[in-house]
């Protein structure tokens, strides 16, 4: 921090001497002299124009929704994005899922970052919106947890297995159990199968409250349950009681892409797409791993790859539901 200059008092100058015609020409050539010197070193210290407003150019503000402002990822990226692309990054956190595309939408973020496509591609067809995807994060594979047996073909026949209720997750339960051996699906199943379309099945599903499922497995009534990553974290369930999950690099997997989403008039700007890469950056991958406890698993789809995933769960939306 720096301190304020002591002001010293001006000193006091000495009479000045008389001097003859000689000491008065030296002390002119002298001053000549002098004053070309002054001159000199204030051309070589007066900035220059051209080099402040290539390096100095005032930031971009870049306003993107999350739904975790508070993970230390964002830290490492708002500083990255500050020293690499001039960008400052305003985070708007939003506790309610709801919000984050309208406010997009209406232009109150540039950008948001909390979102698989499956939700985008519901988002999108119920509001009859056009938010697009222009960067890929992260995949977070759905888990199905077990506190008493160790794998899933160790679990007994019709034992109850409680998977979350809504329509977006159930579906990928569903998914997840099949993956698993435990049920086949009609179909072979889609990000929009019900319990309806179980076709076989060697357990007893059991729909509830995605908030609910991790308590009915702690307290004993269900012998596994799919519990989404955030209730597992809040319930301190243990990576090791995983006995199942669905595969991140397989084409099942596609539909549940985290991605940075802009509007659809924005999707194609550079600056937001660089944005979107720099979350790839290995400090703030880095970052994001400590903070989920190792479950991200990283992607880089591209955007044009992202947008036709869009597209296609949209149209699958709209027949599953027109």
């Amino acid at each position: 921090m720096s301190t304020p200059r002591d002001q010293d008092a001006a000193p006091q100058l000495p009479p000045k001497p008389r001097r003859t015609g000689r000491l008065v020409g030296l002390i002119v050539v002298a001053a000549v002299v002098v004053a070309a010197v002054v001159v000199a070193i204030a051309v070589a210290v007066r900035p220059d124009p051209s080099a402040a407003s290539a390096g100095g150019a005032k930031p971009t503000t870049v306003t993107i929704g999350v739904a975790d402002e508070s993970e230390s990822h964002w830290r490492v990226f708002s500083s990255l994005a500050r020293k690499k692309l001039n960008v400052t990054v305003k985070l708007v956190n939003f506790s309610d899922y709801s919000r984050p595309n309208p406010a997009l939408s209406q232009g109150q973020t540039d950008l948001n970052e909390f979102q698989h496509l499956q939700f985008l591609a519901s988002y999108n067809v119920t509001n009859h919106d056009s938010l697009q995807p222009i960067g890929a994060t992260a995949v977070y594979p759905l888990p199905l947890y077990s506190l008493k047996f160790r794998s899933a073909s160790a679990l007994p026949a019709k034992a109850k297995i409680a998977i979350p209720n809504d329509a977006i997750n159930e579906a990928r339960a569903l998914l997840v159990l099949q993956g698993a051996g435990l049920v086949t699906l009609k179909n072979g199943g889609t990000a929009y199968s019900t319990a309806k379309d179980v076709t076989a099945s060697t357990v007893t599903v059991t729909p509830l409250d995605a908030s609910q499922t991790a308590t009915a497995l702690k307290s004993g009534s269900v012998a596994a349950a799919v519990v989404n990553v955030n209730y597992a974290t809040a319930a301190n369930l243990p990576a090791a009681d995983v006995i199942g999950k669905d595969d991140p690099s397989s084409a099942i997997a596609a539909p549940y892409v985290n991605a940075f989403v802009a509007r659809k008039s924005d999707a194609a700007k550079p600056l937001y797409r660089k944005l979107a890469a720099l979350y790839h950056d290995p400090s703030v991958e880095a970052a994001v791993t400590k903070d989920e406890g190792g479950t991200a698993v990283f992607r880089t789809t591209s955007p044009s790859a992202l947008q036709a995933e869009l597209a296609k769960l949209q149209a699958d939306d709209q027949a599953a539901n027109g």
